[in-house]
């Protein structure tokens, strides 16, 4: 898909170059400028934003590091595009885990952390109409982060924060058309954590993930909620 040159205005902008350009490729690949498999050529991105081919490199290398993008020997990099079976796998670990953050929520949340976790589902649920993809999708990176502070486990947090990186090219694909159901569920899993019912947070935060992916929640044995 072409794209039409963009100077992402460095003189005006406080943030370090490579950031910025970062953040101008993760933008059009979560809203589908760049879509899965295609290639991301040094050249022709660095004419496009404005900037020398190095800041676009380390970019690049560092979407790769989130997972958004793939650099191979002798072809370069391209946005990452996921098989069928990559993505049932990510998806069975996460919501795995996620199921588990929400119970640990549940058991150890305290009124302050509650607060922010009801500031961010506001603010998520009034752009939940919107299209701002990247926003949206960031908004929901810092519901779950913040879920994660709740649950007060470092090494879940850090694991967590890597597989939702990995994944956010999935799941914000996919919700274009869910945006206010995903908050709907956000406020859901918000409510058992705040009534401590540890089960039902996790059930709720697990059958969310696979809503999300568009994918059957595997049968665990508790399909009563």
């Amino acid at each position: 898909m072409a794209m039409e040159p963009t100077d992402i205005n460095v003189g005006e902008r406080h943030a370090p170059l490579t950031q910025l350009v970062m953040t101008a490729l993760k933008e059009r690949i979560l809203n589908g400028e760049l879509l899965p498999g295609q290639r991301l050529v040094e050249g022709r991105l660095s004419e496009q934003l404005g900037v020398s081919r190095m800041p676009v490199r380390e970019a690049l290398r560092a979407l790769a590091a989130e997972g958004i993008v793939t650099i191979e020997p002798r072809r370069g990099a391209s946005v990452t595009s996921f098989t069928e079976e990559q993505i049932r796998e990510m998806v069975e670990v996460r919501a795995t885990l996620e199921g588990l953050n929400a119970k640990l929520a549940a058991r150890r949340h305290d009124p302050a952390q509650i607060a922010a976790l009801e500031r961010i589902l506001e603010a998520g649920s009034q752009l939940s109409s919107e299209d701002d993809l990247m926003r949206i999708s960031a908004l929901n990176l810092d519901f779950h982060d913040a879920l994660g502070d709740v649950a007060a486990n470092s090494v879940l947090r850090d694991i967590m924060r890597s597989l939702r990186d990995r994944t956010a090219l999935i799941f914000t694909i996919n919700n274009r058309d869910r945006m206010h159901q995903t908050w709907q569920e956000h406020a859901a899993i918000l409510r058992a954590v705040v009534a401590g019912d540890a089960e039902l947070a996790s059930l709720l935060a697990t059958r969310h993930v696979y809503s999300a992916a568009q994918l059957p929640p595997q049968d665990d044995g508790r399909q009563k909620a």
